[in-house]
Parts: structure tokens; C-alpha cells; sequence
């Protein structure tokens, strides 16, 4: 593999070079595909170099933001599919955020009362700094309406598991990172829709109920069903009995919709919240169906749960790929500036993150996760929103720029912090790390 890996790493060189050479000679015929094919060797050439093993994931993503800006047309419509697509959208990002709740426990959930007031700091920090630094660099750099929204909703979403992978690696309290995550993904269908409407609300139309109804689809839903498939491991047979009578009436129900079950309740059912409501129901019962039935495959292939991660992967290049290309135009005008928001906006939540966290009197390897739970943002679920507004090229912009920075400024602080372990907190290292290592490993391919 490793051979596979420097074939490709010296390909991208001589791509680099044909690269400039089209640029010199201002031949778009020959610096548009070399640029692809650099991007694309070199995301996976760097498996070749061992202290840039790590950065893989993000040279993927910019690759995705080299296709899309350089071929928009060919990412936005492949024949008479529209790639921007609402349901394709959004089984993608489901799929997104189930290759990311596979790496959950609920036994993350009951973690709390062990590390309550981390967890409580935690929280507040993310959905207080991040929203109003957004909202702070909206003020101060003037862009469109719609893309200063997105800044600000990019601030507003939960902190996604690459801060797991990124305490991991710093060595901090891994048991707070994992924790923090679980509940701040279940907190963002309440604070999100609420921090848009009080922040952003004068730049773009929010709908609170409705936002919230869309991240219970695009997160609630898909991590619901992980958890599901997590709870089934080690069911007792009255849990398997209880689970398999709700998947026979989530099937029979789900079955029932395209044969006029649907049509019969958009009928007689005038109330609009009722419809929503029964419509978000329908989609928690897929969420039953899909976690019984991705267990029963899981028991099959033993290693399917190792594979999602680089499902997720996937999805979300290719949000990043569609993104950009649906804002190609957008991008021109402000790409530059967007990078220098995203560079201000995740050094204020590493800073903020760890000094609060001092502030607050927690140890400095808590201190330390609080930073990246703080800095690091859930750039799948900002698109998934946008793309549910149908505004992906506008709304969802911000979270196609901001993702590549983020991981590259975690992986730096990562390593940083690692080099200079706290050595006062070592027990807790141990404790965390040997307590969640495993759910780590694999959201770790993410970032490989």
C-alpha cells in the first residue's frame, strides 16, 4: 500500500508541474485537469509520508474545492439529475451523520454524571462563542446576506466527531470530548434554529419550528438509528422482543405510506403542525427500520461498522464538491475573505474555549478538550441545513471553506498539545484514553 501510496505522491508532483506550466503558457486545457489530478494523487500520496499521514482527509477536501471551482457545471447536474437535489441531500448527509453516530455509545450518554460540570462548561462555551464570533465577523466583513447566515450558522451547529479524533490525539480528557459531542448533537435541533432566529434571523428567512423539524431529520434521525444498532449488541431477549414489534409497525407503516396512507392523512388533516409532526414520526420509524436492519447486515459483515466511517467520508466531499460548485460564482467574489473569517472564527474557538475553561477551574487537559469541542464545528450538518433551504450555494458556502481550515488547524494544535502533555493530569490521559480509545478508532479514518 505504501508503494501504491509514493506511485501516486510522485504523480502529483509531475501534475504540479504540468500545473504551472499550463498557468505560465494560460492554457485552461492543460491547468485544469493537471490541477485535479494533483489534488487528487496528492490526498492520496501523503499515506507516503508518515507526519503528513494525518492530513489525507483534509487534501480530499480540497480537492473536492479544486473540482468543484474548476469544472462547476460538471458537479451540479449529471444529465437530467439535479445533484443539488433536497432528498438527495439529504439521504447523503443522513448517511453523513449514521457513519458518524455508528462511532457513538449510549453508554456516552451516562457518562455525564461523571463529568457533569465539564460537560456543562462545555456546552455553554459552544453555543455561546462560536454564534456570537459569527455573528461578530458578519459585522465586520460585509458579505451578502445569505453568506453571512451561513457563517453564522456554521458557529451555530454542534461540534462534530473530528473533535473526538483531535483530543484523542492531544491526549486530553477523551471521555469529556465524547461526551460534550453526544450532547451537543442532541441539543443543536433546539439551539441552532434559536441562535439563527436571534442572530441571523434579519439576513435570511428562519423558520424555527421547521429548522428544527429538518435537524431532527438530517441528525436525530441517523444517529437515532446507530444507537439503535448499538443498543441491539447487547440487548436482553424482552429488548429484542420490544425492538422487533416496533419494526414490524414501523415497516407496516412505512409500507402503507406510498399505498395511499400518505394522501389519506394530507387529506383529512388540516393542521400543518400535525402533518409536520406525523411526517417527522414517519421518519423516527425509519429510523427503526434502518437500525434493525443495518444490525442484522453488521452480524453478517463483521466488519461494516468500520467501513462507515469513510462512508461519511464520502458524503461529505461530495457536499463539499456540489457546494462549491453550486457557489462558484460566489466564492470568486468573496473565497479569499471567507478563508480569513474561517481562520479568525476557529482561533476564537480554540482561545475562548481552553481560557473559559480555566476560567471555569477545569484541569488543563479538560481545559484542552473544551478548546477543540469549542473550535471544531459539524460542517455536515451546516450543508445539510442549507441544502434543506435551498440555499446551498449561498447558505452552505461557509461550511464548504470552513471545513478544510478546521481540520488542518485542529490536526496543528493536536500535535502541538501532544508534544507537551500535562503531566500533573496524568491518570486522568490514561483513564480517559483507555476508558473510549475504541470508539475513537474508528472515527480516526476520517482524518486518514
Amino acid at each position: 500500500m505504501k508503494k501504491v501510496s509514493q506511485i501516486f505522491l510522485v504523480t502529483g508532483i509531475i501534475a504540479l508541474i504540468v500545473l504551472l506550466i499550463g498557468i505560465i503558457m494560460q492554457q485552461p486545457g492543460l491547468y485544469k485537469p493537471a490541477a485535479i489530478s494533483a489534488a487528487v494523487c496528492m490526498a492520496i500520496g501523503l499515506g507516503a509520508i508518515p507526519a503528513l499521514k494525518g492530513y489525507q482527509y483534509t487534501a480530499w477536501i480540497i480537492a473536492a474545492v479544486v473540482a468543484g471551482m474548476l469544472y462547476p457545471a460538471s458537479f451540479t447536474n449529471w444529465g437530467s439529475i439535479d445533484l443539488r437535489n433536497k432528498w438527495l441531500m439529504l439521504v447523503i448527509i443522513q448517511l453523513v451523520m449514521f457513519g458518524m453516530g455508528i462511532q457513538m455509545k449510549l453508554e456516552d450518554f451516562t457518562a455525564v454524571s461523571k463529568t457533569g460540570k465539564g460537560v456543562a462548561i462545555g456546552l455553554l462555551c459552544h453555543f455561546s462563542v462560536m454564534p456570537l464570533m459569527g455573528f461578530l465577523l458578519t459585522r465586520i466583513f460585509h458579505f451578502e446576506p445569505e453568506i453571512a447566515a451561513g457563517i453564522i450558522l456554521i458557529g451555530s451547529t454542534s461540534s462534530g466527531l473530528a473533535s473526538n479524533v483531535m483530543v484523542y490525539l492531544a491526549r486530553a480528557n477523551l471521555v469529556l470530548s465524547v461526551v460534550v459531542t453526544a450532547m451537543a448533537t442532541m441539543a443543536a435541533p433546539f439551539f441552532t434554529p434559536l441562535l439563527m432566529k436571534l442572530l441571523a434571523g434579519t439576513l435570511v428567512e428562519v423558520k424555527v419550528i421547521h429548522m428544527m423539524m429538518e435537524i431532527i431529520k438530517i441528525v436525530i434521525v441517523p444517529i437515532g438509528a446507530a444507537l439503535l444498532h448499538d443498543f441491539l449488541k447487547g440487548a436482553s431477549p424482552r429488548g429484542v422482543r420490544v425492538v422487533s414489534l416496533l419494526f414490524i409497525i414501523a415497516a407496516c407503516w412505512l409500507a402503507a405510506l406510498p399505498l395511499g396512507w400518505w394522501n389519506y392523512l394530507a387529506t383529512h388533516i388540516t393542521a400543518q403542525s400535525l402533518l409536520q409532526s406525523l411526517e417527522i414520526f414517519g421518519f423516527l420509524l425509519g429510523a427503526i427500520v434502518a437500525g434493525v436492519l443495518y444490525h442484522l447486515l453488521a452480524k453478517t459483515f463483521t466488519k461494516l461498522d468500520t467501513i462507515m466511517p469513510y462512508c461519511s467520508m464520502f458524503g461529505i466531499i461530495y457536499f463539499t464538491t456540489v457546494t462549491t460548485a453550486a457557489g462558484h460564482e460566489n466564492l470568486l467574489r468573496t473565497g479569499w475573505l471567507l478563508f480569513i473569517c474561517s481562520v479568525i472564527h476557529n482561533a476564537a474557538g480554540f482561545f475562548f474555549g481552553y481560557w473559559l475553561g480555566r476560567l471555569f477551574r477545569l484541569d488543563k487537559n479538560s481545559a484542552r478538550t473544551v478548546a477543540f469541542e469549542v473550535g471544531l464545528q459539524n460542517a455536515g450538518m451546516a450543508s445539510g441545513i442549507a441544502a434543506s433551504m435551498g440555499k446551498l450555494g449561498t447558505l452552505g458556502l461557509p461550511a464548504a471553506v470552513f471545513s478544510p481550515w478546521m481540520n488542518i488547524a485542529g490536526s496543528i494544535l493536536a500535535n502541538y498539545w501532544r508534544r507537551r502533555p500535562v503531566n500533573d493530569d496524568k491518570a486522568t490521559i490514561e483513564n480517559s484514553v483507555s476508558g473510549v480509545k475504541q470508539e475513537v478508532d474508528g472515527v480516526k479514518e476520517l482524518t486518514s
